[in-house]
């Protein structure tokens, strides 16, 4: 008998959908949006001209390949532009990877507390998504390399992780790649990796260029500030970036975000000045709310995840309900089993000095926001 209406194929109504933190305060309450991880320094003024030059053309399709968004990044980290590839945010990027190597039953593995995308990715591509434990909020090789399977088909590594904000150091990736088969392709997702100030880290770059079966993830997102334009890119072995290209959309990067991509990573100064900045406010913001008796796992993205107690009146979801009346709106990540905390974006100076005295009225008993 056939069905009333079209469905879906199996799996797809399995999917929780993503759902991105809030971004909205109650009224009359100034919003200070600390809950996607945006930078609080907006993007380059040169990007912001690149992108508003492309109006008087918006009539025309963009370059279907980005090539002189490739070429930019290319000359920007020593890339051969052949083997890169961009797409809408590094989501897309993501997906694409997963449905050109996970079909149904084969499986996609990430760590426990990675990125949602991956699970996301994995069951639309009619694949398992796999989860190996983490150990104190950060991937744990050992555990990963164990489960995999013959059906492993992907290993998705965010480095550094989001919502955690813990890292691998690169001797670490290493072992994990050396203990993958070779048919297993290892994603590395780096979208903070220009936050990152630690000496045994990589992002990705190195193992890229001598191996066959890894691809490097990066994104404009963050640190950038073209989260609005949706622009990320990879690079990855010639046979992979041929594979993504065959299935991506023909156009699916803007000439906007194309424009402004390419000023933006010319405008170095404004890169250092954000790095400057998160420097200075991530361990600033950290030692103030750990001072408060908070546990803060610590962090080298631009962000910072604060675990509460269970008891009542000082749960995350009373120190979220908390803060929101002061308009400081922050992640709830209970959707990655993480209910006990909340994530904090690292904002400007007033925003980082606002939530840690809103914090120190709600654990001195504050009950009015």
């Amino acid at each position: 008998m056939s069905a009333a209406r079209p469905t879906p194929r199996k799996g797809v109504l399995d999917i929780e959908a993503y759902v991105p933190g809030k971004s909205a305060a109650p009224p009359g309450v100034k919003l200070h949006k600390l809950s996607s991880n945006e930078t609080p320094l907006g993007a380059s003024p040169r990007a912001i001209e690149a992108y508003r030059a492309v109006a008087a053309k918006l009539e025309f399709y963009p370059d279907g390949s980005a090539t002189k968004l490739r070429e930019a990044i290319g000359a920007r980290y020593g890339l051969d532009p052949a083997r890169l590839v961009c797409g809408a945010g590094s989501d897309e990027i993501l997906n694409l990877l997963a449905h050109a190597y996970i079909g149904p039953g084969d499986e996609g593995l990430y760590s426990e507390y990675g990125f949602l995308v991956y699970k996301i990715a994995i069951t639309a591509a009619g694949g398992v998504p796999v989860v190996a434990k983490e150990r104190n909020n950060t991937a744990d090789v050992d555990a990963l390399i164990a489960a995999v399977t013959p059906r492993t088909k992907i290993v998705f590594l965010a480095n550094p992780n989001n919502p955690t904000g813990t890292y691998l150091p690169f001797d670490e990736v290493k072992r994990l790649h050396r203990g993958l088969p070779a048919n297993v392709l290892l994603v590395l997702d780096a979208a903070y990796a220009e936050y990152v100030r630690r000496n045994d880290y990589e992002s990705g770059i190195e193992l890229v260029a001598t191996s066959d079966n890894v691809v490097m993830a990066r994104t404009f997102s963050k640190i950038y500030g073209l989260a609005g334009l949706r622009l990320g890119w990879a690079y990855g072995p010639a046979h992979v970036i041929d594979a993504l290209n065959r299935i991506r959309g023909p156009f699916n990067v803007s000439a906007p975000a194309i424009e402004a991509g390419i000023a933006a990573l010319a405008d170095t100064e404004h890169l250092e000045a954000a790095v400057a900045h998160n420097d200075r406010w991530l361990a600033w913001t950290a030692k103030e709310i750990a001072a408060l008796g908070l546990k803060v796992t610590p962090s080298v993205g631009n962000f910072l995840l604060i675990e509460f107690s269970t008891d009542k009146g000082r749960t995350a979801q009373d120190a979220d309900a908390f803060l929101t009346q002061r308009g400081l709106i922050l992640r709830a990540v209970g959707a990655y089993g993480l209910g006990k905390c909340l994530r904090l974006t690292i904002g400007a100076a007033e925003q980082n000095e606002l939530v840690v005295a809103a914090l120190r009225d709600f654990m001195s008993g504050a009950r009015r926001a």
